[in-house]
């Protein structure tokens, strides 16, 4: 029996209680033994479901349209957006969750934010495609919905727990203070080069909210592994944006009424998009992050706000999918060498910061690793100079799945034995 039962109280859904009485938000134990994800957290992560496929949906539709430069602007911006919600609920569901009644209608609350940030999600990509004004409105409407949930979450925490009064009165402060910013930003019509400027800048702010309220090792009692746990959650949710490009792509490429007339480009998208995606999500979960923010707590930061490039990369390879799907119905209005752009560069930027974050968090550099990622940028790029040279937009994608699994390969032969050198020498320390 955990912290939050009572004797008198049966188990509901999920092996998790139910209180009928209010309980008190003194923290969890970082150090829990056996802390999983609740079913209120994976329920929670559905309406990301939505604002990630939103993203990645308009985010194909411009590139396909030839405007791939505002395109990722407005991509990245949504991403942006969309992680910085998931992050500040999954920390502070990681330190504080009570599950009671309370809590879950707060979260609640903060799930009908995310569906209306969701839906103003088209609008932003239109206007920055439109290039007169970054249309923002309703993403801030459901942000300022997200956010006072989470401003009487932590009044609730300020109030209930002595130990982390003053980290709840902050976070308080300055979300109020950034979040009137992005008001003032959504609702007071400005050229969108200086919605652009005053987005950098509060975009800033929300990366240094953690620093200003907690401190860099964090002021919070979250737990290592439960953390992580969260974080690999998300990227198989955003991973599934792989799976749904696969499907937009092959879709119309099926030869009859039937859907059983297979062409070789469908089979050829099908097993490129799945392969793809496996492989992503393989190279992902080789790194034990749990085990190594367990020792270095204090990296908590670089983890979770490290992650928003390394989600960026998932998202954007599932929407390179469905470009390449609609280069190939004959619906797109680029190169094939920008097709394969779109989808290397992504896969590209997410294997970097698989790396990168293995790096830093180790704070250990390793020639192996350095060996893996030179081959596997040089096969995205083979697989851009194949599309240049006029290779069938099929075979380009094919050589594009195969770049995760130089990781794969690598670390299975080799290089896990590595890792293991890497993470015996941090226990040690």
């Amino acid at each position: 029996m955990n912290d939050h039962q009572h004797a008198d109280e049966p188990d509901g859904p999920g092996g998790r209680t139910l209180s009928r009485r209010l309980i008190p938000m003194t923290g969890r134990d970082p150090h829990e033994h056996g802390r999983v994800s609740s079913p209120l957290e994976l329920l929670f992560d559905l309406t990301f479901v939505v604002a990630v496929g939103t993203a990645a949906f308009q985010f194909a539709e411009m590139v396909a349209k030839g405007h791939a430069g505002q395109a990722v602007i407005a991509f990245v911006l949504a991403m942006f957006a969309i992680s910085v919600a998931w992050i500040s609920f999954s920390w502070f569901a990681s330190a504080f969750a009570t599950d009671d009644w309370l809590y879950r209608a707060m979260t609640m609350l903060q799930m009908i934010g995310v569906v209306v940030f969701s839906l103003g999600l088209p609008a932003m990509f239109h206007s920055v495609e439109e290039g007169g004004h970054l249309e923002l409105r309703a993403m801030v409407i459901g942000y300022v919905v997200m956010r006072i949930a989470m401003v009487f979450q932590w009044g609730r925490a300020a109030r209930q727990s002595p130990s982390f009064h003053d980290v709840g009165v902050a976070n308080i402060r300055w979300t109020v203070i950034v979040q009137a910013g992005w008001i003032v930003v959504a609702f007071v019509h400005m050229p969108i080069a200086v919605s652009f400027v005053a987005f950098g800048v509060l975009g800033a702010l929300e990366l240094v909210l953690p620093v200003l309220t907690q401190g860099p090792a964090g002021g919070t009692p979250w737990h290592p592994h439960h953390v992580a746990e969260r974080y690999g959650l998300f990227a198989i949710i955003t991973l599934g944006e792989g799976v749904v490009g696969t499907v937009a792509s092959s879709g119309d490429l099926l030869g009859g009424s039937d859907g059983t007339h297979w062409t070789g480009n469908a089979v050829a998208v099908v097993v490129a998009g799945v392969g793809l995606t496996f492989g992503m999500w393989w190279t992902y979960f080789m790194t034990p992050f749990g085990d190594i923010l367990t020792h270095r707590r204090g990296r908590g930061y670089l983890f979770g706000y490290g992650h928003i490039p390394l989600f960026i990369g998932i998202a954007g390879a599932g929407a390179g999918l469905h470009v390449a799907g609609l280069y190939m119905e004959h619906h797109a209005e680029v190169s094939g060498t920008a097709v394969v752009l779109s989808l290397a560069l992504p896969v590209g930027l997410f294997l970097v910061m698989v790396y990168a974050l293995h790096t830093l968090l180790l704070s250990a550099a390793d020639g192996f690793h350095l060996l893996l990622v030179s081959l596997t940028l040089a096969v995205l790029l083979a697989a851009v100079l194949l599309a240049a040279a006029g290779a069938p937009i099929a075979v380009c994608l094919l050589v594009v799945m195969l770049a995760p699994f130089v990781t794969v390969i690598g670390y299975e032969t080799v290089g896990h034995r590595h890792q293991q050198r890497m993470l015996a020498e941090l226990a040690r320390r």
